[in-house]
């Protein structure tokens, strides 16, 4: 089965990079680029993650998904894979930002080293990553970078690292475009609410967190990886390509939500599912 939205052979040629792209959000946009004819590589810390995430994802879109091991906090290791990936490829059309990671505390219980953990890898490692992409290639023939950021526009409480890096990366979007419109490189970000997918997993009663976060969504449901998937690949197509410098929410009107305005919830209320990808259970 291919892509639910987009035509078959829309990204045929392109070469995308898709970092975190080994679980959830990240191996819905490599699948879903994959569909669209894309070379995909993905990356991730760990050979033990990213190996049977590449072979599962091969199995599931009829074509190779390339993997590949990177730190991007490690800016001689992302030189490395740029350039060898572009050895191996060619090329490096899309550069989809997924890599990060943060734990929920209160602001005043984290310690110097959670938090430079926390910017290095969210603000720091998607810096490393673009401006080696950027100066390998695409400053010479233009490509789309896509930024995968959080809810950042109100407060996000026990998250004052992560938002705090997310934020950084939104406004370094926004300068990008600008200062790089010159070489035809279109620089965006996603901004995922709350998404069912294996991040949940990473926090103490992630499940019962989400349900109580589905009640302060207009949607009255949890996001799918694809709704974050199908606008990567909407930046990605031709569709996108007179759109730079943004910040598209993806979250079922989370944000814009106060409590004045009631909403009824459905009866039944909509499940969490949580989709698991097949080589995550072997």
């Amino acid at each position: 089965m291919g892509s639910e939205v987009f035509r078959e052979g829309l990204l045929e040629g392109q070469v995308a990079v898709v970092t975190g792209g080994g679980t959830g959000l990240g191996a819905a946009a490599a699948r879903e680029l994959a569909h669209l004819g894309a070379t995909v590589i993905i990356a991730s810390r760990k050979a033990e993650h990213i190996e049977p995430a590449a072979a599962g994802l091969s199995a599931q879109v009829g074509r190779t998904v390339h993997g590949d091991v990177l730190d991007i906090r490690d800016r001689e290791a992302v030189d490395a894979f740029v350039a060898r990936t572009l050895d191996r490829h060619g090329r490096i059309d899309l550069l989809v930002n997924n890599g990060g990671g943060q734990f929920f505390s209160p602001a005043e219980a984290i310690k110097a080293k959670g938090w430079d953990a926390v910017i290095g890898t969210n603000l720091t490692g998607t810096w490393n990553l673009i401006q080696a992409t950027a100066n390998a290639w695409m400053l010479e023939h233009g490509g789309r970078i896509v930024n995968i950021t959080m809810l950042t526009k109100r407060t996000f409480c026990g998250m004052a690292h992560s938002v705090s890096a997310r934020a950084g990366v939104e406004a370094l979007t926004r300068t990008l475009a600008v200062e790089w419109a010159r070489a035809g490189i279109l620089v965006n970000c996603v901004a995922p609410g709350v998404i069912a997918s294996n991040g949940l997993n990473n926090y103490p009663a992630g499940l019962q967190l989400a349900e109580q976060m589905r009640d302060k969504i207009p949607l009255k449901r949890l996001g799918h990886v694809d709704d974050i998937a199908w606008m990567i690949a909407y930046l990605a197509s031709p569709a996108g390509r007179y759109v730079t410098g943004q910040t598209f929410t993806v979250d079922g009107g989370k944000e814009l939500w106060g409590d004045w305005w009631g909403i009824p919830d459905p009866e039944p209320p909509h499940p969490i599912e949580i989709p698991v990808e097949p080589w995550e259970t072997e």
